[in-house]
This record gives structure tokens, sequence and C-alpha cells, in this order.
């Protein structure tokens, strides 16, 4: 291994090869985890760019800039990136590709051509869906969940999208295999499991959701495709099919997959905040079993999805206690969270701005929801926009902050290089604002009464709305400060050195960026895996 302050090269090209074919055929994690950052990022620009034009339709009532099929198209499109192509693999994938043997002592994932294909098979499927916008019979209208017998029905092109999602969802299964095995089999001699850094016990949870969970949303898309091609009843009801069976198939991924979206999130938070309170995590074995319950609690929710579709009573009240119970281990990280901050001594880093941004988005998010899980306030908010805005609050408030305070965390370690401290700080600022601007009226509107995935309204919702779109403006300036101010690091000199935040995990002992190899030989695991004793800020 390359010793502490030594010059490397930032990872170094696969043998071999050179230029562009030494990255798409490496099987080293962190240039894996770099092709899919890359790659996420590509696909995220294409869901804000389709965000930002719904919402310029829907500035006043009428037609604006598009008619009606077309907003169906771009709702439906937006949903699959941003939820297929960005939320799901976003943190895992990327992230948790580059640091996961970083954190855990190993020289790589169990599995390097497995995590390649992977990889492949991400970059398949996003091609194919943005590809279905452009064949067959048109973009598909069916909205994200390919809800029959709406996509069975329609002469637009879902066959490919469906395709594009069945190839996503083997890319996902791979990732969790890896994570999992990895974990099990690599970790260094001394590093226990009560050494883990809590991210990497929220990749290991969201692992055994990928790999438990998304085979039921392999198999229900592809029998929405071989019900359009061969025309059997399987959910259209006139052909004996039942409607309800999709959801019921769709939602048992579903849901856990928002927590495949959302637990990966928590960890980096969980890392990050120690750091910046300089002190111990509070209730490190809390967290990191909380992490597992909710994978766990939120495979059993599903039907809180489908309360209005007729199921009986005693099904409602169970989901709902369901529903209820889901919420305490993410309760538990919020409260460890604020108590480990509680007495710190905090330094205000960007990266610490974002995850106090995705505590208060993520508590919104999540108080909002359990108004979705009582059955009594569900029946009358259902399908409105308030659902819409519990949602964003929860993925993007979540999820894209988790995402944007790893981003800002780890950019140092990965690239070597230190970002305009200032400039992250304005994306903040303007990130934080825009959210709320853009989400918050969303709350009001759908109270009273406003249906979402509606391409026209009445004027009573105008205000709202226009509030809702210039709030995505001021959103997207800060989307575009943020990353100006990491890419136009990247031209700089390497100056930063192994540890500029002072962080305890394994990861902070290695050089900036870290070298092709690393961990040839175990390393020593600190006694615990937050432990601040001899850890100093290297700038």
């Amino acid at each position: 291994m390359h010793s502490p302050g030594e010059t490397v090269p930032f990872l170094d090209p696969y043998p071999g090869r050179s230029g562009i074919l030494s990255w798409i055929f490496s099987t080293d994690h962190k240039r894996i985890g770099m092709l899919y950052l890359w790659s996420i990022l590509s696909m995220f620009a294409v869901g804000v760019v389709l965000g930002v034009l719904m919402r310029l339709e829907l500035i006043a009532p009428g037609r604006t800039i598009m008619d009606a099929q077309t907003y169906n198209a771009m709702f439906t499109l937006h949903g699959v990136v941003m939820i297929f192509l960005l939320v799901i693999p976003g943190i895992p994938a990327a992230f948790g590709n580059i640091l996961l043997p970083l954190q855990i002592g190993a020289e790589d994932v169990s599995f390097p051509r497995l995590n390649l294909l992977s990889w492949w098979l991400y970059l398949t499927g996003a091609v194919l869906a943005v590809t279905s916008l452009f064949t067959g019979g048109g973009p598909p209208d069916t909205g994200w969940t390919f809800y029959v017998p709406f996509s069975e029905r329609t002469t637009t092109n879902v066959s490919l999208a469906v395709v594009a999602v069945f190839i996503l969802g083997f890319s996902s299964i791979l990732t969790g295999l890896n994570f999992i095995t990895t974990i099990h089999r690599l970790r260094a001699p001394q590093m226990s499991w009560g050494k883990l850094p809590l991210f990497t016990w929220s990749l290991y949870a969201t692992a055994w959701i990928q790999l438990l969970a998304t085979p039921v949303l392999g198999i229900t898309v592809a029998l929405v495709f071989i019900e359009r091609l061969l025309g059997i009843g399987l959910f259209d009801p006139s052909k004996g099919g039942d409607p309800l069976l999709y959801q019921h198939l769709f939602w048992i991924y579903s849901h856990p997959a928002v927590y495949i979206m959302i637990v990966p999130a928590m960890g980096v938070v969980s890392d990050i905040i120690p750091a910046f309170a300089r002190k111990s995590v509070f209730g490190y074995k809390a967290i990191a079993i909380s992490s597992l319950a909710i994978a766990f609690a939120g495979s059993l929710v599903w039907a809180h999805h489908m309360f209005v579709s007729g199921m009986s009573d005693t099904a409602v009240m169970v989901f709902s206690f369901l529903t209820f119970v889901v919420a305490i281990p993410s309760a538990v990280k919020v409260f460890n969270w604020v108590a480990t901050l509680y007495k710190g001594s905090i330094y205000l880093e960007p990266p610490l701005m974002f995850a106090l941004g995705f505590i208060f988005l993520f508590s919104a998010g999540g108080l909002t929801g359990l108004v979705l899980g009582s059955a009594g306030t569900n029946i009358h908010v259902h399908d409105t926009y308030f659902v819409v805005a519990h949602f964003h609050y929860v993925i993007f408030g979540g999820t894209g902050f988790g995402l944007f305070a790893a981003m800002h965390f780890w950019f140092p370690k990965i690239f070597g290089r230190m970002y305009d401290r200032r400039m992250a700080n304005l994306s903040w600022y303007l990130l934080i604002g825009g959210f709320n601007m853009l989400y918050f009226p969303m709350f009001i509107v759908g109270l009273q009464g406003m249906p979402r995935r509606y391409y026209d309204y009445l004027p009573m919702y105008q205000t709202g709305q226009l509030v809702s779109t210039v709030g995505s403006w001021v959103l997207v300036a800060g989307l575009i400060v943020m990353f100006y101010g990491l890419s136009k690091c990247l031209r700089g000199p390497r100056t930063v050195g192994n540890n500029p935040w002072g962080a305890a995990t394994l990861e902070w002992t290695l050089p900036s960026p870290p070298p092709h190899l690393t961990f040839i030989d175990p390393p020593d695991v600190p006694r615990g895996p937050y432990s601040y004793e001899g850890v100093s800020r290297d700038e």
C-alpha cells in the first residue's frame, strides 16, 4: 500500500488498456463506482429537465407549453429516470462501490467482474429507458408505476420501458449480492461486526432488500411485457385478470425500494455527524440495528398504498399499524443523530449542512407519511398533491440531500482536491430554499383537493402551482451552483491531505485519492468505529 503523503495517480489504469477502455472494462471497485457516479448524475440531469418542463406547464391553468399526452409521457419518464436510474442506485452503486471495501479494509469487492457487469446492465437499462421516448408508439404515458390495465392497453412504447426496468432490476440484484458477500467474507481480520462504520451497516441492510425484493419487480414487469405480447389475461379484467394483483406485486417491491433509496442516505448522515461533532456517535448499536429493522419492517407495509382499493377493514387496520411501527426505527436514528450533536465540538462545513438539511426534510416527509399511514386521513388525501409533496420530501429531501452530503464529504478523498466551501454553502441555501418553495405549497393544494398527475387544474390552485414553479427555478439554480463548484476544482492541483475532515473511519487513513491497490496487507482497525483519539484534521 502507498504510504500516507506519497503522490499517487488517481485510480491507476486497468492493466493492458488505456483511455476510456481502461475505465469501461476495469474491475477496480473505485473506477466502477466512478462510472456509476457519472452515469447517475447524467440521468439526474435528464430527470431535472423533464421535471422543470412539467412545472412550466403547470405554471398556469390551461395549456402553456405542451399538450396532455406529452405531459403524461414526461411524467412517466421523469418518474422512471429519477426512481430507477438515480435514487435507487445512487448512493449504493456509486459511493458504496467506491467506499465499502475501503471502510472494511478489503482490497476489492468479492465479485469484481459481476460488479462491472452490474454497471453495464445499468447503462443498458438507462439507454433503453431513454430510447423508449423516441421509438415505438411514442413515450410511455402510464406513470412510473406502469399500472394495469393502462400499461397493457396503451399504444405507447411501454414494452421497451418495462424491459429497461427489468434489466435495471438485475443490476440492483448483482450489486446487493456483491455487497453482502463482501461484508461477510472480506472484512479485515480486526474488523468485527461491532466495528463496522454505520455507512457500511446501511449498505448491508440495503443489499438484503435489493437481493430479496427486486426479483418481485422483475417478475411483475416481465408479466406485463408477456401480457402485452401474447394478450393473455393476467392483470387485464376484460380478459379475466386481476389489476389488484398487479398492485400487490408492484408495491411488495416498491415500498421496500423506498428504503433502498433512503437507508444508504441515513448511513451517510451517520458517518458525517460524528466527524463534524468530534465525538463518538450516540447509540451505535441502536443505529446499526435500526437499519436492519427498517429493512425488515419496510417489507411488510406495502398495502398502505392501497387503502382505497377495497381491501377489508381488518387488512387496513393491520397495514396502518405496521406503517406506524416502521416509523420507530427511523425516529431512533433521528434522535441519536441529534444526541450525537448535543454538546459536540461542532464545526459547520458543507457536508454537515447537507446532513442537517437531510434530517429536517426527511423528518417533515416522515411525519406527513404518518398522515398517509392513518387510514382515515389517507382516504381524504389519497392521490392528491399531498402525496406528491410527501414523496419528494422523503426521496428528494432525504435521498437527494443524502447524495449531496456524500458528494461533499467524500469528494476530497476521491479526487484529492477541495472544493470552494463558499460556493457549496451558497448552493445549500439555494437548494434548501428552492426545495421548500417548490414542494411545500403542494401540501396545501393537496389538502385543498387537487389531484396529482393532472395536466390541468382549476384556477383556485393557481397560486400554489405558481409558487411551486418559481421554487423549481431556485432549486435548479442551486443545483447549477453546486455542480459548478464541485467541477471547477477538478482542474486544480491535488492539495488535500489524507483526512481533511478529521474523520475516524478507515478510508481516511488512505492517501487522497486512493491508489489502485489498497489494503494488500490487513490494516490496523481502531478500537471503535468512531474513536477520535489521536485523529486530527489534515488539510
